[in-house]
Order: C-alpha cells, then sequence, then structure tokens
C-alpha cells in the first residue's frame, strides 16, 4: 500500500473575481489559525471514527501524517517562518464496497476540523452530472459541481469514463474545466478521482498532465474473509445483534466461498451488509410465528438465517485489461446499488 505525499508549487492563484475575495496565502493562513478554535474533542472523535474502519492501514497513516504536518505548520506560522502549501487532491483507486466514499466523507469533515476546508461537505458525482449533451452544455455543468463542492470535496466515481468516447467526446472538455477549478479553488477544494484500479491507471496514462495533479494516491485493497467477517459483525452489532457461534461459522464459510466464485464487483463491504441485512430479515420470518420472545431471542442471528445466502456464481476471472475500450459496456452485478 503505498502513499505518495507531495507539495504544491507554492504558486498564488489570481485573486477570486467577486470583490473583496482574500487571496490564497491570507486565507491558509486565517484557517490554520482557526485550528486553534477547532473542537480537538471533535477532532479526536472523528479520528476514533476513522480507526473503527476495517483495515484501510494506509488511509489512516495519511490522516496521520496529514494531521500532524498542520500541527506544524501552525507551529510555524506563530515563529514567523514560511508555512508551505500542500496539495490534497487525490487518486482513490479499488473495487466497490471497499470504502471509497466513506473514506472521502470522512476526510471532509476531518479537515474542516483542522482548519484545511471551511465546509467539510462531499459532493459525489459521475460522467452524467458532469458531461452536457451539446456544445457548452458541459462546461456549465461542470462549473457548476464544483461551485457546489467549494468549502469541500469534489469526489467523482468511475472517473475514467471520462476518458471515452475519443477526442471529440464532451468528457475532455470536462476534465479541462476540473483542472481549471483545481487551481481557481486550490486553498478551499479538494478534488478526489475514484474507480477501479486498471481503469483508473489506464485513464491516468492518457492524461500524463493530469497524473501531476494529484499529490496522493491511495489504494483501497479488496478485504479479505477474516476482515469482512470482522465488518458484518461490526453491522451487526451497530444493529443490536450478534451471531451465534455455529451462526459465525456459516458467515465465515459463505464469505469463503463468495470470495473464490463470486464475482469481484458483488464483493467486500456491500457483501458483508447485504449478507447481513438478509440475515436480519429471515431472523424477523423465523421469529413471527412466537408468542414469547426473550431479548436474546431478538438478538439472535443463528446459522438458520444464513443457510443458503450468497451465491453469485460468475468467475472472478472476469476482469477487463489495462488498456481496454472504455467505451466497451462494464457488465458489472451489484447487490446493492447504493
Amino acid at each position: 500500500m503505498q502513499i505518495k505525499i507531495g507539495f504544491g508549487s507554492g504558486k498564488v492563484a489570481s485573486p477570486g473575481r467577486s470583490a473583496g475575495k482574500k487571496n490564497v496565502p491570507t486565507a491558509r493562513k486565517e484557517r490554520l489559525g482557526a485550528v486553534k478554535e477547532a473542537g480537538p474533542g471533535r477532532v479526536e472523535a472523528l479520528l476514533k471514527d476513522l480507526d473503527k474502519l476495517i483495515g484501510l492501514a494506509n488511509v489512516k497513516e495519511l490522516v496521520k501524517e496529514i494531521r500532524a504536518y498542520v500541527e506544524i505548520q501552525k507551529r510555524r506560522q506563530a515563529e514567523g517562518l514560511v508555512v508551505s502549501p500542500m496539495s490534497l487532491h487525490m487518486i482513490f483507486k479499488g473495487n466497490p464496497g471497499t470504502g471509497k466514499s466513506t473514506v472521502a466523507r470522512l476526510l471532509g469533515r476531518l479537515f474542516k476540523e483542522l482548519g484545511l476546508l471551511t465546509h467539510g461537505h462531499l459532493v459525489e458525482v459521475e460522467r452524467a452530472d458532469l458531461v452536457g449533451e451539446y456544445i457548452g452544455h458541459t462546461a456549465h455543468k461542470t462549473r457548476e459541481q464544483l461551485r457546489k463542492a467549494v468549502g469541500g470535496i469534489l469526489f467523482i466515481d468511475e472517473a475514467y469514463s471520462l476518458a471515452r468516447g475519443g477526442e471529440k467526446d464532451f468528457g475532455r472538455e470536462a476534465i479541462d474545466v476540473l483542472v481549471k477549478g483545481m487551481e481557481d479553488h486550490r486553498d478551499n477544494l479538494i478534488l478526489i478521482l475514484a474507480g477501479y484500479k486498471e481503469e483508473m491507471e489506464y485513464f491516468l496514462e492518457t492524461n500524463p498532465g493530469l497524473r501531476s495533479r494529484f499529490a496522493i494516491h491511495l489504494e483501497f485493497p479488496d478485504y479479505s474473509v477474516d476482515e469482512l467477517l470482522s465488518i458484518a459483525e461490526l453491522m451487526l452489532k451497530e444493529r443490536q445483534y450478534f451471531l451465534t457461534p455455529e451462526a459465525r461459522s456459516e458467515l465465515e464459510r459463505i464469505l469463503r466461498r463468495e470470495a473464490v466464485f463470486g464475482h469481484r464487483y458483488n464483493g467486500n463491504a456491500r457483501l458483508a451488509r447485504n449478507l447481513v441485512e438478509k440475515a436480519v430479515r429471515r431472523q424477523a420470518v423465523r421469529l413471527m410465528g412466537r408468542a414469547v420472545l426473550t431479548r436474546e431471542d431478538l438478538m439472535a442471528i443463528t446459522r438458520e438465517d444464513l443457510v443458503g445466502l450468497g451465491g453469485n456464481r460468475q468467475p472472478r476471472s472476469n476482469l477487463r485489461p489495462v488498456g481496454a475500450n472504455l467505451q466497451e459496456p462494464c457488465h458489472i452485478c451489484y447487490n446493492d446499488p447504493s
């Protein structure tokens, strides 16, 4: 798991067109000073939320580094030393269900508390939200999404789809507008491009200039069976359920079977969530006919609630090779479209 951290060029972006807009160094220094006012309890609470996430050691290490950097820059500022700019635009590479959206949302809130963003909200978009149907439409749509995201994070899922369709495709125009927006709002906007690892690598190869603008590249690996089991147990605990020993063994068996035979796009935390929700519904059906139910009855998920779940039998070798034509449809079957 490799983390690449780079620093901005130090160039000062031109002031905004609206009167009275603060220049980049002034705004950055004001926000670094605002870190003192941000409740340390809120930062610690968000870091605890991050630590609760299963796996993602590289993400946790990155956050630790950024937090330390902000603290040291604040101390340097107090001593009258130069405060160095830092680029936080990111590339997230990984399959669905590996936590990309969850991490982006948490980073937005955390960066707000650290004084790096004014609002910390997440605007999540895809190609259809950026690319228009006629000349001039794309630039307008993309600028509107950038406007909504200022002060927070603009998260573009399946970002490689912007490069499909050849030179005349409007997706290229969206990329150009995004690059300009990164510069215009670089002190108060973070852009995260996300997607499958192979497609994102190919996407960045087709636009070398784009790769250099993203200082941080994070890989979100598929979860192991043990991690998926921990995720499922955590989900159940949050809903005030628990697995009986027999049920835990059955769930582990299902997860191991899916890891070998299941479709890779159906895996990861989404698979765990789907299994948990189906088991809970099955438990409800199983208990409906009982006149007397104990607290433990209402909380226990048994082997009976899990037997037969799972069962997508598409081979995991169905991978799209690096450099494949991005116009070709990718047959993805999600258990949960959310």
